[in-house]
């Protein structure tokens, strides 16, 4: 049996889900929804003084990057987040579609697949 790959960027987790239900009534081989970011890391900020904490970047403080060398650390700093004059989200975050879902399905429901995740809001 063919299979073929879904990959739909929705605003929110629960706009995934519900499209992950429906597409649970397919022949659904395999699936996965997580949130990405721009940024390397898990995102758990550490709290420290930046007068007398030791950290590479502006990036590192504010977006809280775990960034493999140096100069991604002072390059993350151009991210409209990083300096904490607009991003436009709440809590900071920048807004848009960062939810995605993968899905695996067969080919015999592909379109059907396809409308399940734009009628749930996908890009």
């Amino acid at each position: 049996m063919k299979e073929r790959s879904i990959l739909a960027y929705f605003n929110t987790p629960e706009q995934a889900q519900e499209a992950l239900e429906k597409l649970k009534q397919l022949h659904l081989i395999d699936s996965r929804i997580e949130r990405f970011d721009g940024m390397p890391g898990d995102g758990v900020e550490v709290i420290m003084n930046p007068t007398t904490g030791n950290f590479d970047s502006l990036g590192e403080i504010t977006l809280a990057g775990e960034f493999e060398n140096k100069s991604a650390g002072i390059l993350s700093a151009a991210s409209v987040s990083a300096s904490g004059y607009g991003s436009g989200g709440t809590d900071n975050r920048i807004t848009g579609r960062d939810i995605l879902l993968t899905a695996i399905v067969g080919e015999q429901d592909y379109e059907k697949a396809q409308r399940i995740v734009q009628q749930a809001g996908a890009l």
